[in-house]
């Protein structure tokens, strides 16, 4: 039997590269969005049907209470239809503006951006897939509040189906403004601060009749993205409504809620890395 020297036998199969020699292994490849895009989406889905719904309730009961109190002032016209319109868009920024920027600003101070810091998964689908999943939670809320509010105003149906554009539309761009909030805040309370005065803003500002508002208030209406569902909705309660002035209202709340989501993208980047 022959010896061979331990020095000629061979450290590893042929074809297998070693990086013994100080040499970084590569990482696994990224996936792609949009696989990563449905994943977080569906468990953020999932988490928030279990943790959210309770609050769900709260946001519509909200909103009907709301239309309520304002029968009494309100007859009907115009500032019915705004009523009606704010009341059901504030159900969306309950949720995905203020709940939203308290759901990041916990994850910053906690460390749970770590967890997905860790993953080969794009930062812009960790914020659209939560930004998506919360927004489509308001979809029953909403739309609940946009039949009893039109029932309680004597206000037609016909044109609801619009809450398929405006819910999506109104989400993106409050969804992407909350994440923004609670990533950009330096501390979690802020975040939650910062969340609940977005909402009360979309309260004070786009349940009020528009023309009941002073000067100031009024541009501040005007840069609330909330605003732009609001008068979209509201103008297809008419008989016969603008649709070209619906279309402008929402391509508006579509812009806002490309920048807001693109805000908020760079924003999860930078406290990913910290």
């Amino acid at each position: 039997m022959s010896t061979v020297p331990a020095e000629a036998l061979p450290t590893r199969a042929p074809g297998v590269r070693s990086y013994d020699d100080g040499a970084a292994a590569p990482l696994a490849p990224s996936a792609r969005l949009l696989p990563s895009l449905a994943a977080v989406y569906r468990a953020q889905l999932s988490r928030a049907r279990v943790a959210r719904i309770p609050l769900l309730f709260v946001a519509t009961f909200q909103s009907i209470g709301i239309m309520v109190l304002m029968r009494g002032v309100v007859d009907g016209g115009s500032e019915a239809r705004a009523v009606v319109a704010g009341s059901t868009v504030l159900v969306v920024a309950f949720v995905a503006l203020n709940l939203l920027a308290q759901y990041f600003g916990q994850l910053r101070a906690t460390g749970g951006l770590d967890h997905y810091a860790t993953l080969p998964v794009p930062p812009a689908a960790v914020v659209l897939g939560a930004a998506g999943a919360y927004a489509s939670f308001t979809v029953p809320g909403t739309a609940f509040t946009a039949v009893a509010g039109s029932l309680l105003f004597g206000l037609p149906l016909t044109h609801l189906w619009i809450l398929a554009a405006v819910v999506p539309l109104s989400g993106a761009a409050l969804a992407g403004l909350g994440a923004a909030l609670g990533l950009l805040a330096p501390r979690q309370e802020l975040a939650t601060l910062l969340g609940q005065l977005g909402m009360s803003a979309a309260l004070l500002l786009g349940v009020l009749p528009a023309e009941r508002l002073p000067g100031p208030l009024g541009w501040a209406r005007d840069l609330l993205p909330s605003t732009y569902g609001v008068e979209a909705l509201a103008r297809a309660f008419d008989p016969h409504p603008d649709w070209a002035a619906v279309a402008l209202d929402l391509a508006v709340c579509g812009a806002v809620g490309v920048i807001s989501l693109a805000v908020a993208t760079r924003a999860y980047r930078r406290a990913a890395v910290r």
